[in-house]
């Protein structure tokens, strides 16, 4: 299995809040990437790379950015001529303790013993009033995705599954970024460019299954930064073993 981590975030909220600080106190993040911002006592993604190296769950780890979601893994998959499973990774999302790369990839194979085109996404409970920030899945009795709801008013959907962008894909389903990119090729970049766009299309073509997740650290802007930063320095149980 392969691990690609999608790493163009820039987090434009962030550096907003920071200009606007006038304490001086975070002019070191001005102008950092979300993924290399300091959390703890590593950068973002060194969570990531540090776990995904622990676990022994990948064999190689892709970063790539800049060209959109989709279109980056389209290129990784080309140009590293990955004919593997892929573990992709949102570069600005890091996830709760109970999180486990190890028990994720289990479930994948789980699902894939059912059938080879499987695929999984995670999922966790947001409130009502937070559907309208992220993508909501609808399963049915075996958890298997029926369809993703993209920002919808709390009124129009009974699931509180947000789903994060974090999803195992499997080998037989690759081929399919090339036939979505090319459905979409004449669309807006939005469209094409969000990486859910893509789950939320495969989701009509292959089978799709989640696993649930206590929840994620949002480090969108200022406050949730520090706050997280914070959790990392200072309450976090077992740097080490976190996510693997």
């Amino acid at each position: 299995m392969k691990a690609v981590i999608l790493a163009a975030g820039y987090g434009t909220r962030l550096q907003r809040d920071v200009e606007a600080d006038s304490s001086g106190q975070f002019a070191h993040l001005s102008g950092i990437a979300k993924p290399l911002l300091p959390v703890g006592h590593r950068a973002l993604i060194s969570h990531w790379v540090h776990a995904l190296t622990a676990s022994g769950c990948v064999d190689c780890i892709y970063v790539v950015g800049r060209l959109g979601a989709v279109t980056c893994l389209q290129l990784a998959v080309k140009h590293f001529n990955i004919e593997d499973h892929i573990m992709v990774i949102g570069g600005d999302t890091l996830f709760k303790e109970d999180f486990s790369l190890t028990q994720v990839q289990q479930r994948f194979y789980e699902v894939q013993a059912v059938d080879e085109d499987s695929c999984l996404l995670l999922s966790y409970q947001c409130k009502d009033d937070e559907t309208s920030k992220y993508g909501i899945l609808e399963v049915d009795s075996n958890l298997r995705v029926l369809c993703m709801k993209e920002k919808p008013h709390p009124s129009e959907t009974k699931s509180r599954r947000a789903c994060p962008c974090f999803y195992m894909l499997s080998k037989r389903c690759l081929s399919l970024l090339d036939a979505f990119l090319q459905e979409k090729k004449d669309a807006s970049i939005e469209e094409k460019d969000a990486p859910g766009n893509f789950v939320s299309w495969l989701i009509h073509r292959k089978p799709v299954y989640v696993h649930q997740i206590s929840g994620r650290f949002d480090v969108g802007n200022l406050p949730s930064y520090t706050e997280c930063d914070l959790y990392f320095r200072e309450k976090l149980q077992d740097v080490e073993s976190y996510m693997v």
